[in-house]
């Protein structure tokens, strides 16, 4: 589980530290407090995506830092990142520049290796997240997430990619000769403006980098002479005043032993002296001032440039589409002569498809089925009554895609009676926040830490109570992370955390604070919209709304 989150420089944040219980952690506080931001930075730690405009004005850099225990990851990620560590430190900073680093255990690694853990350690449920539960690629994922089916999506795009390239020989093979031969000449020209330039991986940036020093060659050679001359050449040069003073200082030192000090320090001067010297006269011999070679580089450098705009945006996709351009040519030039065994390979290929997206129907109904039923029992003591849930999966041979051939699609029904419809027609938003948090309940597996944003969106009254036993429900044995505006929701919680947002008129703060039994209920009563610290009927009402939640909790 998560042991700590430090968080500098984030967004409207200067410095927050926090350490979440076991359980349900709820954070609360008014609307634009930040309380979304402690989330966003959990998430940054965890190799989501950063932004220069996160990073809080006046300051160089944000970092953001989660302690984890080790134990939270499977073995093989466990030897990979921390052998021997019993605590996981993921660190990751970001500067003014754009440029990121980030840590293991004080070891430097990728974002990606951060997101390879954050994949095991912490389950993310945005804000708005419910709402892309309307899209039904989201829910064929979902269900293939449920059924452990991404390795085989992963053997199905793989197959659909290899029978479109030999459906595209075919068809290159079967069109018409003068439609060939237009191609031909579009492709053999396009290949030849590439070859003729004849590019090479990392050259552009090499020119890039070299060119500044050659446009200022001239100058640069005439300071660096000058340098030297007055550092080595000339009579009162530098190493000759210095050589001067240490000889002078030598024979105060004979005298007096206590100026030593000052003849180590003169010679160290000389030594660095000597040094700058030697190097000016190395950098000297790399300019080329010439400009000839300049007006080269400067033509290579447009050539470059033009065939990125062409064919880029990068030099890496020239090169990708000159070996695109030669297979393309290839087909055409070759059409003729196999296009029997082209129409064997493509009849092949669609059949090694179609097995692919068979297996992967076959598993998904078995897999709908299940889910449903599980999403029925987690959901049901939401608020709803007579509940319908169907996950349909519809396969269209004739039209497979990389994911396979299916479409896959919830159906929902909240009231008795009513047939069951795609989400999108049948549910309201809390309705669909009730759902999502099903889902990642059912979906969340053996992952230790869970995250809620505002998953009570749309939700109030005898719901929200629901809701909040749910949350309490899910996280035992885990970690849960809420952030919630809903009194009913929050007294729940095993440990509670108020933000707050403050300001001088000059810039602002915010702060993250663990409450006491007696600030949890101030607060509650404020959540449900005490006109003030002293309003008695709200603190009545909460001190009872949270001994309610405290004898079910015990029961």
């Amino acid at each position: 589980m998560l042991h700590k989150l430090s968080v500098r420089n984030f967004a409207v944040i200067s410095y927050v530290e926090f350490s979440p219980k076991p359980g349900l952690n709820v954070f609360t506080g008014e609307t634009g407090a930040g309380k979304s931001v402690a989330i966003s930075a959990l998430g940054f730690a965890l190799g989501a995506r950063g932004s220069v405009s996160l990073i809080k004005d006046g300051a160089d850099q944000l970092e953001v830092q989660a302690e984890f225990d080790v134990k939270a990851v499977s073995p093989a990620l466990r030897q990979k990142y921390a052998s021997g560590e019993n605590t996981l430190v993921l660190r990751r900073t970001l500067d003014r520049k754009g440029k990121s680093k980030a840590f293991i255990n004080r070891q430097a690694v990728s974002a990606a290796a951060l997101a390879e853990l954050g994949r095991e350690l912490v389950d993310f449920h945005g804000q708005h997240e419910h709402q892309s539960l309307l899209h039904t690629d989201i829910q064929l994922r979902l269900l293939d997430t449920y059924a452990r089916l991404l390795p085989l999506r992963e053997k199905t795009a793989a197959a659909y990619h290899q029978w479109r390239q030999a459906q595209e020989r075919l068809e290159a093979a079967q069109m018409s000769e003068q439609e060939k031969a237009r191609l031909l000449d579009l492709y053999t020209f396009q290949l030849q403006e590439i070859e003729k330039v004849r590019p090479q991986p990392g050259e552009d940036t090499e020119l890039e980098q070299k060119l500044p020093q050659m446009k200022h060659a001239g100058r640069l050679l005439e300071l660096a002479g000058q340098a030297y001359q007055r550092l080595y050449e000339e009579e009162n040069s530098a190493t000759a005043l210095l050589g001067r003073a240490l000889h002078q200082v030598h024979e105060m030192a004979e005298l007096d032993e206590h100026t030593a000090a000052v003849a180590e320090k003169l010679e160290h001067a000389q030594t660095l002296v000597n040094d700058a010297c030697a190097d000016l006269s190395a950098y000297q011999s790399t300019l080329n001032a010439d400009p000839q070679t300049l007006d080269d580089m400067l033509s290579r450098h447009e050539k470059l440039k033009r065939l990125k705009l062409k064919y880029g945006p990068e030099l890496t996709d020239v090169l990708h589409k000159e070996e695109e351009l030669k297979t393309q040519i290839d087909n055409l030039q070759n059409s003729q002569l196999h296009e029997e065994e082209l129409l064997r390979r493509e009849q092949k290929a669609r059949a090694a498809l179609g097995k692919q997206c068979q297996e992967l129907h076959a598993r998904r109904v078995q897999a709908a089925q299940e889910l449903a039923k599980r999403l029925i029992h987690e959901i049901t003591p939401l608020g709803f009554k007579g509940l319908l849930f169907e996950i349909a999966v519809e396969m269209d041979e004739e039209n497979p895609e990389p994911d396979g051939a299916d479409r896959v699609e919830f159906l929902f029904s909240p009231n008795p009676g009513q047939a069951p419809r795609p989400l999108a027609l049948a549910a309201s938003g809390g309705e669909l926040s009730r759902v999502m948090l099903g889902l990642k309940t059912v979906l969340a597996g053996e992952i230790p830490v869970m995250v809620f944003d505002e998953v009570d969106s749309g939700v109030g009254g005898r719901t929200a109570t629901l809701v909040g036993e749910k949350l309490h429900a899910v996280a035992q044995g885990r970690q849960v992370l809420c952030v919630t505006h809903l009194a009913s929701v929050a007294a729940w919680a095993d440990a509670f955390f108020h933000i707050e947002k403050s300001t001088d008129g000059q810039k602002t703060d915010v702060s993250l604070t663990p409450l006491t039994a007696q600030e949890i209920t101030r607060e509650l009563a404020r959540m449900l919209g005490a006109a003030s610290d002293q309003d008695k009927t709200a603190l009545l009402h909460a001190q009872e709304m949270r001994r309610r939640t405290q004898a079910a909790r015990a029961a």
